[in-house]
This record gives C-alpha cells, structure tokens and sequence, in this order.
C-alpha cells in the first residue's frame, strides 16, 4: 500500500462566518465528503488548526482604520489579505466543526505568531517558522500527499505547493475543497506547480490504490 496524507482544516470560524459576516467558504458543505475520505486507510491522517492569538497581524480589527478583505504591505515585503478575526487561541473557533469524525487525525497547528500570516500547512511564505508537518511526514516515509479542505485559494493551494517543493506526489480532491473566490484560479496555480486534480472524492473512493 503505498503511504498517504489526508490534510483537512474545517474549523467552527469558518462555519459561523459563512452566513453573510465574512466571505469564508462553507465548510459545512464539504464535510460528510471528507469523512467519507477519512474512512480510507491513509498511513497517516492530519488535521490543521488556524491558532491565532487575539491581536494577531491577519485580523482587521488590529488595523486602524482598514477594513475587511482590505490589503496591505507588510515586512518581509508581501501583501497581506486582512480577515475578520477568526480561529483565536483557546476559544470555540479554533475547534474543528461538529460532524467532522476528527478523531483519528494528529493536529498540526499555524497561524500561532502574531507577526506572521501562515496559509500553508507546513510553513509561512518567509520560512521564518514551520510547523514540522514536513518532518512529521518524512520521518513515517510518506510519499503521497491528498489535500482536501478549505480554502482552496489559500490554505489548500499553499500547502499543495510546499508539499511539491518537498518532493511530495500531491493530490487535492476538487469536490472535497470550498474556495472564498469563485474564480477558480487556484486550480490553474496548482496544477502549474504539479499537483495533481481528483474531481470526485468518489473516484478515490473506488480506487484500487489502498490494494496496491
């Protein structure tokens, strides 16, 4: 059987921002699809968590006088998307949402400096901290890494491409994956970078890759 991931990050934020407060993707939607993926066995099945403390650079509440979904420039030089805050350390947020059979998954949590913004699953765009995911996953011998979750234009497509710049063989299931944009041009970036689509959960569902 070959070795596999499975990365989700459904949190109780994202639900309760996705009904007109924030323009985070609904989660809800996409989680008896990723249980059923979970039902298969992965060598190894992860689980992120956004960990933000309160004051956290990412929120627009910790900026004067900006806005939501407003942009700015910061240090290291990138541009940052400001959020609603969400996720916060130690509170309901951070907690994965009811219906999520999270049991089975070993949590790896980001997002946790306050000066940093962190979308991927294994580090921040600067390198300035990790979060072991890449250790974790060598060190069990995994080759093959299935992504599925939210958001696909940030979280998902972040992790996917650090998972192929270490070397990964990389998957993203489409229908297991909830977007904040409609545009769709995450699935351009990732394929780009040689990650490699799944449609339908179904199509890994029936596979003989777990016989192999």
């Amino acid at each position: 059987m070959p070795v596999d991931l499975a990365y989700v990050q459904p949190s109780n934020s994202a639900i309760l921002s996705s009904t007109g407060r924030s323009r985070r993707p609904r989660a809800e939607q996409i989680i008896d699809t990723i249980n059923a993926l979970l039902t298969l066995p992965f060598a190894i099945k992860i689980g992120t968590q956004d960990y933000h403390p309160a004051n956290h650079i990412s929120f627009a509440c910790n900026h004067a006088g900006k806005k939501e979904f407003e942009k700015i420039t910061i240090f290291p030089p990138a541009e940052l998307v400001l959020w609603p805050a969400h996720c916060v350390q130690d509170t309901f947020g951070v907690a994965f949402v009811d219906g999520l059979e999270h049991e089975s998954l070993e949590v790896v949590r980001k997002g946790c400096d306050v000066g940093i913004e962190c979308y991927s699953a294994f580090e921040d765009p600067w390198g300035l901290t990790n979060t072991g995911l890449k250790e974790k996953l060598r060190n069990k011998e995994i080759s093959n890494v299935f992504v599925v979750g939210i958001a696909g234009d940030y979280c998902v497509k972040s992790t996917t491409l650090d998972a192929r710049k270490y070397g990964f063989r990389t998957f993203v299931v489409r229908d297991a994956v909830k977007s904040v944009s409609d545009e769709g041009t995450e699935w351009t970036d990732m394929t780009k970078a040689g990650v490699e689509i799944i449609d339908t959960a179904e199509e890994l569902l029936t596979s003989k890759i777990f016989s192999l």
